[in-house]
């Protein structure tokens, strides 16, 4: 994997080489513009097509691998593949590297999210002088909230001036730049651009996906709980620039614990069209893809080229491509299984295809043995297991030429297609699983249980070469047609942002930090989502319809006294994968006695032989590196630019 940098003239001024587009009712039109001049943006036209262009600029961070990566690898869910390159290796904090200036892959957010600073800067600055409503003009202080947001959980305090002024719209290039303490970023940028949408958004969004008062209800609140953290700082973990815990408006934490908790239940009691999907399987199935829980996405599409801003047929792996699914696809193309009973020849019985259980294998990220075995302990009735893995790899080699209606496969016992060809089990079983020495007839090291007819891996036995696949980010076409589509393309799904879901967790986090609960409990905001974790209705790796309601099982089994690891266990049985995990472990700072040990067994084919690996997680790795790219384009003393500790 190419190991790309982009390197900025310090505070990126304009948002060069971006899309200026416009947005229909569907999907996001887009008009190439190789700048935008600044006298552009006192047009009609300039205000609307930059505040547009806010859409297309999530592109180049959701979905961008080498991002994704620094939100997951190193936690609890998830370490680094056998295919791993100095990308992923230094964000595990396991021995492979240090995450430096120069490798820390957060570089991929600062570039960018000032380009859209910068430009939501412009947008505000002469929305009025050309007409335009406060309604749109909160989309652009929605989207400086989102990335200010973004950018001071990463960095800490960053810079409010780009050069021209706090908050003000540059136009010039600018080498000096001074970085705001982390209270200026949330009290004079985050909190005031949030409220404003919070007032001025409407309930329904003006286009498909577009910004509404829930998804700003939802980030306000969420700074509003992060903020509260900071001010509480339980671990005294060290912040940069250093300032004093205190706030500037004379808040403290418990007050905006309080915040977070009105917030977020004033959001789910005015739903708008938002709201809770009947099944967890549901949210994330491609065929259901934007659907009414799902707040804010990084948009793409199958039916152009020009409007997904990626290739339809093959991909190099780069933004604005949605390809961080790839990630934690293991290389189930190795699998083979036999054309005769003797195996005189095999053939590869699942192949590359572009359907949501398989897509194009990386191998760089695998999810640790812990969050399989106690994440996920109850696969039975919490549907959230089986609407996140792919367990089961069934045979498709018809799709790929191969002329046999029937394989031979574990056992020597015949396959047809459609059948499990591999199944990661859900729990270890009692007999012995008779795994080979090396790779084995499977080709993956993959064993036999007696009398069936499918290679079987254990749950303790997941290595950082074959583990389950992460179904809910998994690709999928309406046009593939009857063959294997275009696997090598990178996704033309959106990737999912924000959802509704995550508003009882806020409300609930808040409750358990002292928020007075006046409407809801914690206990109670928690049963919303476990209750809709035990309610099937397909059982995504049996392929089958699953019609079973264990919502009662589930709301009882919660304890009567929730706590912060208890709401951070069922955050990530809800979003594993999705990119959570990191800023849930560092707002919380719980990552170093969560994250600090894992198992999993190594990288060659028919390694089960689970190690525990120690990860060295200090204080300040909490905060990422500023990268060095913005540190060498910087004139003067940058000696002090940089966060303590790289």
């Amino acid at each position: 994997m190419k190991n790309i940098r982009l390197k900025t003239s310090v505070i990126t001024t304009l948002a060069l080489a971006m899309l200026l587009i416009s947005c229909s009712e569907d999907i996001l039109e887009e008009t190439p513009r190789s700048t935008y001049e600044p006298g552009f943006f006192k047009t009609e036209a300039g205000v609307l097509g930059g505040l547009t262009s806010m859409y297309a600029h999530l592109r180049y961070i959701y979905g961008q691998a080498y991002y994704y990566n620094t939100t997951l690898t190193g936690t609890d869910e998830v370490t680094y593949a056998q295919s791993a390159d100095q990308n992923f290796l230094v964000m595990d904090l396991s021995g492979q590297g240090n995450i430096t200036p120069e490798d820390s892959r957060a570089d991929a957010i600062w570039n960018i999210s000032f380009s859209n600073i910068n430009t939501a800067n412009g947008v505000i600055e002469n929305a009025e002088a050309v007409g335009i409503s406060d309604e749109l003009t909160a989309e652009a202080r929605f989207f400086r909230g989102f990335d200010y947001f973004l950018l001071v959980q990463t960095f800490g305090g960053v810079p409010l001036d780009l050069g021209a002024g706090e908050l003000t719209f540059n136009t010039n290039p600018t080498r000096t730049s001074t970085r705001n303490t982390v209270p200026e970023v949330y009290t004079r940028a985050i909190f005031p651009d949030l409220l404003d949408a919070v007032e001025n958004l409407p309930e329904i969004p003006r286009v498909t996906g577009g910004a509404t008062k829930t998804v700003a209800r939802l980030y306000l609140a969420k700074a509003y709980l992060t903020y509260g953290w900071w001010l509480e700082n339980p671990n005294n973990i060290p912040t940069y620039p250093e300032t004093s815990r205190t706030d500037p408006d004379g808040h403290d934490a418990q007050w905006y614990f309080q915040q977070a908790y009105d917030v977020a239940t004033t959001a789910i009691n005015n739903p708008g069209p938002f709201g809770l999907q009947p099944t967890y399987y549901d949210v994330n199935n491609a065929e259901n893809d934007r659907n009414s829980e799902i707040l804010l996405y990084a948009d793409h599409t199958e039916t152009s080229e020009y409007y997904n801003g990626a290739s339809l047929t093959y991909s190099g792996g780069g933004a604005p491509e949605n390809f961080a699914g790839w990630m934690m696809t293991w290389n189930y193309t190795v699998i083979r299984s036999a054309t005769d009973p003797n195996w005189n020849e095999t053939v590869s019985s699942v192949q590359r295809e572009d359907s949501q259980d398989l897509g194009r294998p990386w191998t760089r990220m695998a999810p640790t043995i812990g969050a399989i075995t106690q994440t996920f302990a109850d696969k039975t009735q919490d549907s959230r297991y089986d609407g996140t893995f792919t367990t089961t790899y069934r045979g498709n080699w018809p799709k790929g030429g191969v002329e046999q209606d029937v394989l031979y496969n574990a056992n020597g016992l015949p396959v047809e297609p459609g059948d499990a060809i591999l199944t990661f089990l859900d729990e270890q079983p009692d007999a012995t699983i008779n795994y080979p020495d090396g790779q084995g007839k499977s080709n993956i090291g993959a064993g036999e249980l007696p009398g069936r007819s499918d290679f079987v891996v254990g749950p303790q036995d997941i290595s950082r070469r074959t583990y389950p696949g992460l179904w809910k980010l998994g690709p999928y076409r309406t046009n593939t047609g009857d063959g294997l589509g275009q696997p090598n393309a990178a996704s033309t799904r959106p990737f999912n942002i924000a959802k509704f879901s995550e508003l009882y967790f806020i409300a609930a986090e808040a409750a358990v930090k002292g928020a007075n609960a006046t409407g809801i409990s914690a206990r109670e905001l928690i049963n919303v989502i476990r209750a809709r974790a035990g309610v099937w209705r397909w059982d995504n790796n049996a392929g089958e319809p699953k019609i079973a309601d264990f919502s009662n099982e589930l709301v009882s089994e919660t304890p009567a006294e929730i706590d912060i690891y208890y709401i951070l266990a069922e955050r990530s049985r809800e979003y594993f994968g999705e990119g959570y995990r990191w800023y849930d472990l560092i707002r919380t700072q719980t990552w170093e006695e969560l994250a600090s040990t894992y198992r999993i067994a190594g990288s060659d084919y028919g390694d089960h032989n689970a190690q525990t690996i120690n990860r060295n997680i200090q204080p300040h790795h909490y905060l990422r590196p500023i990268p060095q790219g913005q540190i060498d384009a910087m004139e003067g003393d940058t000696g002090m630019y940089q966060n303590p500790g790289y």
